[in-house]
């Protein structure tokens, strides 16, 4: 992996090289990552997307585990062969004749193309083309179905047992996972390949992969939760879930009970860092992202059952106000008296005390002054400052409100009383060095130190984040810890938690930064309003109803629509935030994106609406079932083990997607991307609407299944709503 680093075009092929990786829990480091991670000289930003989330996790290991990464992974056996140094390949096999008027022994570069592909499907028909190995032919074991897991986990539970049985000596040989990859329905399971290349260190070795992936697939102990669907040539093992008994278990178990978290073995304390406004400054358009993301992750951790730690690390202290409150003196003289005043737009205020700061040198000397005053406790400056938070807060809890956000304030005033002892741990652990007056932790000499103290004695970002992550772990008891701020601040919270790690804190502690992209306009640049200034996040969610409201006040005239005009305000609220929320969502956190109104608010498509308006249409066929056919819902609920029958292809594929919410669930924490949810949920409306499109539910002989199988559909749907922060409606 010799990639230019320094370079903005190096690192644009390093971004797309690396985006197949597998970050956090899956990723597994060779000593290639140390050298790679070496030629970085920052974190990348927001535009290598990729790249800058293979540099946080790299930089997640200490040095001393950089230096045990095994030795680079061993190239597949399977492996395309590589075209020939002149750029030559093989003609493809059944190539159609050069068209009349070409060279003699050229072909059209549309001609190429299309041979290319008709090769490529050639290849992929041919490398999924199984043979049959019966199950359990190796061994009498029965296997015990552990209700706790989730499918994928069963899954390599059973294959864990069959590989163990089959080649005892394969963990030794360095076999530590079960890889298994979800190709549509159908779970392809690749650890015979593995055994193969570590053949050598295994007794009875394999002939080949497919001879590996036979003995385990004779081994796999006895059961009705898998279906066999043959071995590749290249010792693929492909398997099925059984649809008619381990499906129609969970199913029947949800629709009974309702959708219950995957189980987790260890309950954690989580304290996840998101929004984080700063005081005397609207909320606007950067906030976004920050705000729904982190609320997203403790909807999910929440749900898995652990305790989660909401925490809003406001900025409510710092330099900017001394001239805050030296602006409010001037403008208010008797503000500390009579606080009732109403000062107005708080972010025009701020600009007005910072044009004084940048431009009158008298002012911006009492502002310094004043901000002396304030940290150290003055009751006028503190009374004062405090005034102004609660103005601030005030505007929070209205946007917090609006969008259904619970949240913890711990602002960075908060932590300011830890500092000093914070930085005695660290200088007991000699672990300062005194840089041109300020007291300084050098992390790597590749980047920039984390200033503890300031040459002035002042405190700064880096004092309070370094205290409070200290104040988490040690007084939160914080088994895990997640912040959420845009991209650029990955270096920062690289230095943190690595002088957290080199004081020796995350003995029992993990530590992620989740650094998301920016929100932008259709050029591509950061999203503002037309005179250049941030766009405040209320008129960005305003924008949005004001257009939902109009839609469906013209759906209701053209009698599209159930809804009548009274319910239009709170329905056009709902779908207004919901589009705006899920069209970040959906995106990878790491990546920009363009804000659309337009496409937001499409009805077709990935989008809130689409799924609000698919998930209303389930509901409705539930509401008719029950007031036009007479059927007792509850009722039919309580026979769903013996009434829920999977028959057809489009059945059976609903059933198999629905099954899957544990895994998605997991996966999301996993690899911190809420946005697999957003796939999942729209994956699962559209194989219900493929299957209701051939399998009329409603009078039909086989109703009642399928208005249960439409009942875990529903269920399924509101649970992955409810994560996402999303209200579901009954009717739009």
């Amino acid at each position: 992996m010799n990639f230019d680093l320094s370079s903005p075009q190096g690192l644009k092929v390093f971004d797309k090289f690396i985006s197949t990786r597998t970050f956090v829990n899956g990723f597994v480091p060779t000593a290639d990552d140390v050298s790679v991670f070496g030629r970085f000289n920052r974190a990348p930003g927001a535009e290598y997307p990729h790249a800058n989330r293979y540099f946080n996790t790299v930089s997640a290991f200490t040095n001393t585990e950089r230096a045990a990464f095994p030795a680079t992974v061993a190239e597949p056996a399977d492996k395309k062969a590589k075209v020939d140094a002149a750029g030559a390949a093989a003609p493809a096999s059944g190539a159609a004749p050069a068209p009349e008027g070409a060279e003699e022994g050229k072909i059209s570069k549309s001609q190429q193309k299309k041979d290319a592909k008709k090769a490529k499907k050639e290849k992929g028909d041919d490398e999924f083309k199984t043979d049959t190995v019966e199950f359990s032919t190796a061994t009498s074991a029965q296997y015990e179905v552990n209700t706790k897991l989730s499918p994928l986990d069963t899954l390599k539970d059973i294959f864990t047992l069959a590989v163990t049985s089959a080649f005892p000596d394969a963990k030794a040989s360095g076999i530590e996972e079960i890889r298994i990859l979800r190709r549509g329905n159908e779970f392809q399971v690749n650890t015979a390949l593995d055994i193969f290349k570590n053949r050598n260190a295994i007794k009875n070795a394999p002939a080949s992969p497919k001879d590996a992936a036979a003995q385990i697939v004779a081994h796999i102990p006895k059961s009705n939760i898998l279906v066999n669907r043959g071995i590749t040539p290249q010792g693929f093992i492909m398997v099925e879930f059984d649809p008619k008994n381990y499906v129609h278990n969970i199913l029947t178990s949800q629709i009974k009970c309702g959708v219950r978290p995957p189980y987790v073995s260890r309950k954690e304390t989580v304290v996840v860092d998101f929004s984080s406004p700063n005081i005397a400054k609207q909320m606007h358009v950067g906030h976004l992202r920050s705000t729904i993301i982190g609320d997203t992750m403790c909807r999910v951790l929440e749900f898995l059952g652990h305790d989660v730690i909401r925490t809003n690390h406001v900025g409510d202290w710092g330099t900017q106000f001394g001239m805050l409150l030296c602006h409010l003196q001037d403008s208010y003289p008797d503000f500390a008296q009579n606080p009732t005043k109403d000062i107005g737009d708080l972010t025009r205020f701020y600009k007005a005390a910072k044009k004084r700061f940048d431009e009158e040198e008298g002012f911006k000397e009492r502002a310094q002054r004043r901000v002396v005053e304030l940290q150290s406790g003055e009751p006028v400056a503190r009374s004062m400052w405090q005034m102004l938070c609660d103005i601030s807060r005030i505007e929070f809890s209205q946007i917090y409100s609006r969008l259904d956000i619970k949240l913890e304030e711990r602002g960075e005033s908060f932590y300011n009383p830890y500092i000093p002892d914070v930085i005695k741990i660290l200088e007991d652990k000699q672990l300062v060095q005194e840089s041109k007056g300020a007291t300084c932790v050098f992390v790597d000499p590749k980047l920039p130190p984390l200033m503890v103290r300031k040459s002035d004695g002042g405190y700064g970002y880096d004092s309070t984040d370094i205290a409070a992550i200290h104040y988490r772990i040690f007084t939160q008891k914080a088994t895990l810890i997640i912040v959420i701020t845009d991209v650029g601040q990955a270096e920062h919270f690289h230095l943190i938690n690595e002088t957290a790690r080199m004081a020796g804190w995350l003995t029992d502690t993990r530590v992620y930064h989740i650094g998301f992209g920016l929100v932008q306009d259709s050029g591509g640049q950061k999203f503002k309003t037309r005179s250049g200034d941030t766009v405040p996040l209320s008129a960005l969610l305003d924008e949005a109803i004001t257009r939902m409201k109009a839609t469906l006040t013209q759906r209701i005239t053209e009698q599209r629509s159930p809804l009548t005009l009274e319910e239009v305000d709170h329905a056009a609220t709902v779908i207004g935030h919901a589009s705006v929320k899920y069209f970040d969502l959906r995106q990878n956190p790491s990546s920009n994106y363009i804000f659309a109104y337009d496409k937001m608010l499409d009805d077709r498509g990935d989008t809130a609406v689409y799924l609000l308006y698919s998930r209303a249409r389930i509901h409705s066929i539930l509401r008719k079932a029950e007031r036009e056919c007479g059927v007792d819902m509850k009722s039919l609920i309580a026979q769903a083990d013996t009434v829920l029958e999977l028959k057809h292809e489009t059945e059976i594929a609903l059933g198999l997607e629905l099954v899957q919410l544990s895994d998605v669930v997991q996966a999301a924490i996993r690899d911190l991307q809420p946005n697999v949810i957003c796939k999942y949920l729209y994956d699962v409306a559209g194989a219900y609407s493929k299957w209701n499109n051939v399998c009329k539910v409603l009078n039909s002989p086989e109703m009642n299944s399928r208005l249960l199988l439409t009942h875990a559909t529903m269920q399924t749907m509101d649970k992955c709503l409810n994560l996402l922060g999303i209200q579901p409606l009954d009717k739009i």
